[in-house]
């Protein structure tokens, strides 16, 4: 496998349970498969103290890069400025209790070789409650209607980009639509899309804020503007 430089970008949201050791595993994973590599942390106004613990981290480690939001965004906006503040050739997503083994993201990355984003998706149903099924099938049918997006799992735990494919890019969205915007856009620039299958690590620590009202809420509004827009 080539080896590429590499930003890691973890957009975090009061992951003090977590961050530390998601830490921890991208560093180790990093020196595997980067000889120059950076961990960049974007605190979407954290309240439980973990944007203080990133800065503390940071401070003793130079890979680690902290970019600390003001106001809450509902996760569009930290994820944003995680990329924004991405430098290395190849930028890795994935979120803040790396749920994706490190054995995946390897074989992931290979990937690249014959495509500008690789994007994973779930092999197994995340999430038994059927209101999280029905909120998932439901968002990628409208996606797939509506932006010609043959993706299996848009807001998948783990994706993958060439710098390429992000630069140029003027982002809207605050909330996790933010995936459509830059997959539709990539699509439109005619950027190669490849899909990797695994099973995610469930969640054991720490609180997913996805399926929030508000979350939701503030999602389908991006959506439809952006749809106005196009």
């Amino acid at each position: 496998m080539k080896k590429y430089s590499v930003s890691f970008v973890f957009p975090m949201f009061n992951e003090a349970e977590n961050i530390e050791d998601t830490i921890r595993r991208a560093t180790a994973l990093a020196s595997e498969v980067s000889d120059d590599y950076e961990i960049v942390i974007a605190d979407d106004a954290s309240t439980d103290g973990s944007g203080d613990l990133v800065d503390k981290l940071a401070g003793t480690d130079k890979h680690i890069k902290p970019v600390r939001l003001k106001v809450n965004t509902k996760f569009g906006g930290a994820l944003n400025a995680g990329l924004k503040n991405a430098s290395k050739e190849v930028v890795i997503y994935t979120d803040s209790d790396l749920p994706a083994k490190e054995s995946d993201i390897k074989k992931a990355l290979e990937l690249l070789d014959g495509a500008d984003i690789v994007t994973a998706y779930s092999l197994v149903l995340k999430d038994a409650s059927l209101k999280r099924i029905i909120m998932s099938k439901g968002y990628n049918f409208l996606v797939r209607l509506l932006f010609g997006l043959k993706i299996r799992d848009i807001n998948s735990g783990l994706k993958i980009y060439k710098r390429k494919v992000l630069e140029g890019l003027d982002l809207k969205s605050r909330s996790p639509f933010i995936d459509v915007e830059i997959f539709s856009e990539a699509s439109r620039r005619g950027f190669k899309i490849a899909q990797y299958g695994l099973i995610f690590d469930l969640r054991m620590k720490g609180e997913s804020t996805i399926s929030r009202l508000s979350v939701v809420a503030r999602t389908f509004w991006d959506m439809l503007r952006y749809r106005l827009s196009r």
